[in-house]
């Protein structure tokens, strides 16, 4: 990893964190995740026009890339609900980088050398520590760690799936658009349906805070995506995971940064 990616993918990290902060801040999940991932869609349509379209090999790994996001989404909404997700968080997110690692020797056939997988064994392990010490004294939540655990390897999947699929692309831009506006489509489509005749009262409150959110999402991959396109998968899954510092009080849980 050169210079320029690591700062890039670094950068990615923080704005991951921000956009996670801000989602918690949105009371009703629902309501967060409508917004951002209708922000991203929409951020994603405006910028079709363009773009090119992505290389053909590309399209299969956008369609299973939307739809293991949606069920990140829904993952991540469960796990948002649940008491201790402050403890579960890092959990998720730390075991995202073991199964990348797993998953991208065997179809991207990249190992990492001695040091890469030092690093990735650190990261993971920091993720876990952070998460047992949020544990100590209480009885574990194994209903959030689960959802920890099923949001990590969707993490995982999709991360591989987009790391091949920007690769065979020929442009990350117009990956990053074309996933957008395909995996926004989902949330916001149920909240719909499921607010009929009151969308708009509903999402209006949060409105700024859930598009904000939804641009910070979208910078924050588009920048993982074209790391991807020059160094291998796991460590950079591994270094963008040091967005997660996290703290727990009682039921709130706050994204305090990077490293």
């Amino acid at each position: 990893m050169t210079p320029t990616v690591t700062a890039a993918v670094l950068l990615a990290a923080v704005t991951h964190a921000c956009w996670n902060a801000l989602a918690h801040r949105i009371t009703d999940k629902l309501v967060g995740f409508t917004l951002i991932a209708g922000g991203g869609m929409v951020l994603g349509l405006v910028a079709l026009p363009f773009l090119p379209l992505p290389a053909a090999g590309a399209w299969p790994y956008l369609v299973a890339s939307a739809l293991i996001h949606i069920a990140y989404y829904v993952l991540l909404m469960r796990s948002f609900r649940l008491g201790d997700f402050g403890q579960a968080y890092p959990i998720a997110r730390g075991t995202a980088p073991l199964v990348v690692t797993v998953l991208a020797a065997v179809f991207a056939h990249e190992v990492p050398d001695g040091w890469a997988a030092a690093g990735i064994t650190v990261s993971c392990a920091g993720l876990t520590g952070v998460a047992l010490w949020g544990l100590r004294g209480n009885r574990p939540n194994w209903a959030a760690i689960v959802a920890a655990l099923a949001t990590g390897l969707t993490i995982a999947a999709y991360t591989v799936v987009d790391g091949l699929g920007v690769r065979a692309s020929g442009s990350s831009l117009s990956y990053i658009a074309w996933l957008m506006a395909l995996e926004g489509i989902a949330i916001p489509a149920y909240a719909l349906y499921r607010w009929r005749g009151q969308f708009l009262a509903t999402v209006r409150p949060f409105a700024a805070v859930g598009l904000l959110g939804g641009a910070l999402s979208v910078a924050a991959y588009g920048l993982v995506l074209w790391a991807q396109t020059r160094a291998e998968l796991a460590p950079v899954a591994a270094l963008r995971e040091s967005s997660v510092k996290s703290c727990s009080c009682g039921n709130n849980f706050a994204v305090q940064g990077a490293w």
